[in-house]
């Protein structure tokens, strides 16, 4: 049987780790000036420039339900593309920190237990042991509800009126 490898990029919020595989990853960048939009969601922190495109910035900490992000030298945002009902929507993820990129066998994948079901646990596909600590992975086309999706969409943040 052959073994299957993912490639996840680690990041942190707070004392937390997580991990979201690569193939979603466009860009790790600093963090953006934004654009508030008007009656957006908590989480949602405005709009940024991208080479002529409008990105939705999410403090993913408020998302995951942490407290807000103190920006520091080492915050950053994640450039990332999900995909709902075969629609790719591009949005920036605030993280506190990007870590590393790991290599991990998907039978070392380690499912969530079911004690308690936590507001996060849908969006996260497993848990994954590093060394000493675990990374929860997260299944980006999962983060966001349909509902969320649709306010995230590009079309709602026409800036040029």
């Amino acid at each position: 049987m052959e073994e299957k490898y993912q490639t996840y990029l680690t990041f942190s919020l707070g004392k937390e780790n997580f991990a979201i595989n690569v193939e979603h990853v466009e860009k790790i960048l600093e963090v953006q000036p934004v654009t508030e939009v008007p009656k957006a969601p908590e989480y949602m922190l405005g709009v940024f420039n991208l080479r002529g495109e409008v990105i939705p910035l999410v403090d993913t900490r408020i998302k995951f339900g942490m407290e807000k992000t103190e920006v520091t030298s080492s915050t950053c945002v994640l450039v990332i593309t999900i995909e709902n009902e075969n629609e790719k929507l591009k949005l920036g993820a605030m993280v506190d920190a990007v870590n590393e990129v790991v290599k991990y066998n998907n039978a070392d994948l380690i499912p969530l237990p079911t004690v308690g079901k936590q507001n996060k646990a849908e969006f996260l596909h497993g848990v994954l042991k590093l060394n000493d600590r675990f990374v929860l992975l997260v299944n980006a086309d999962k983060i966001f509800s349909v509902d969320e999706i649709i306010e995230l969409r590009a079309e709602n943040f026409e800036l040029n009126e």
